[in-house]
């Protein structure tokens, strides 16, 4: 269970960041920064701004991950589909949450919905959402399968197909036989049959073989990215994943709602209760008496550092006026 779970993991990382942040910690106690770290790995807010590689440790940090990535960026769809980006323009919303996250992803998320080389056309927020989590949750199981669709072009025996390592690559650069186009892809029930065999021998997270197989029963051949594009569309496995609502209730979040209502009326609050500065010094302004937000336990230190610089550029600007 404890590995299922990857119980270790979180472990490894709750004491990484207690000895990182021992000084904050040890004013209120190791036994409340243990259970606050542990209620944000259970609400999915644990991944805010990490570094990627905790980002895409475990299954659940990669399904917290596009919740967070949906709640946080799905009013960009809200208006009637009119709000298009392009792939670039969504890397700089993923990096948002994870500074570190890496391009390479956003293309190939970009490339399922676009089909093609042309990293510059816009796309719909929830057409690339779909697609992004098929190739974030799903990355390990996607590149295993093109290095198998590209061996069945080239006519190997499907029994014989291995899971790719990082020369993976190789597998893409193999040339069709003459008699066999890239255009008419590759037999359906031949795909499914090693698709089935991946996913039995598989140590990584793939979609269920029995969505699998209904998604490809009405098909007779079909290209790596339109069997990419029916992951992405089809909503049982989104559902079987359970990060993402039906893309019918997507930008519908009563609760995320809530809470930025919340958020604006403290705003507001705070700009109309503040007193105006004569001066128009920004030094005066009561920073710290404004209320702060439960965040995740990284951030911790980059707080004391921000408190830090503001003591003393507070000090620098008493020195000037006197």
């Amino acid at each position: 269970f404890a590995a299922q779970r990857h119980v270790l993991t979180y472990m490894e990382d709750a004491v990484s960041q207690l000895l990182e942040n021992r000084e904050d910690i040890s004013q209120y106690g190791i036994a409340r920064f243990f259970t606050e770290y542990f209620n944000s790995v259970r609400q999915g807010t644990h991944i805010l701004f990490r570094e990627f590689s905790f980002v895409q440790a475990t299954p659940h940090n990669r399904a917290s991950f596009l919740r967070t990535f949906w709640r946080c960026f799905r009013t960009v769809g809200k208006n009637g589909g009119k709000d298009l980006l392009t792939a670039q323009e969504y890397h700089c919303l993923l990096q948002l949450l994870c500074p570190d996250f890496p391009m390479e992803l956003t293309q190939k998320a970009a490339r399922i919905v676009l089909m093609d080389d042309a990293m510059d056309c816009l796309m719909s927020f929830s057409d690339f959402l779909f697609a992004f989590q098929i190739q974030f949750y799903y990355s390990e199981f996607l590149e295993s399968v093109a290095a198998i669709y590209q061996d069945l072009l080239a006519g190997k025996n499907p029994n014989t197909v291995i899971v790719p390592t990082s020369s993976s690559g190789q597998h893409r650069q193999r040339q069709p036989p003459n008699d066999c186009s890239p255009l008419d892809g590759v037999e359906a029930s031949l795909f499914y049959q090693c698709l089935e065999s991946l996913c039995d021998r598989s140590k990584y997270s793939c979609p269920p073989s029995a969505l699998v197989k209904e998604m490809l029963s009405s098909a007779q051949r079909l290209t790596f990215y339109g069997f990419l594009m029916a992951l992405a569309k089809d909503q049982g496995i989104n559902r079987a994943l359970g990060a993402l609502p039906d893309k019918g209730d997507l930008f519908v979040d009563p609760a995320m709602d809530q809470e930025l209502e919340k958020l604006v009326a403290q705003v507001s609050g705070l700009s109309v209760s503040s007193p105006p500065s004569s001066s128009g010094d920004t030094a005066n302004l009561p920073v710290r008496n404004s209320p702060r937000i439960n965040s995740p336990w990284k951030p911790l230190h980059h707080r004391r550092k921000m408190d830090a610089e503001s003591e003393g550029s507070n000090e620098e600007t008493d020195s000037s006026e006197n």
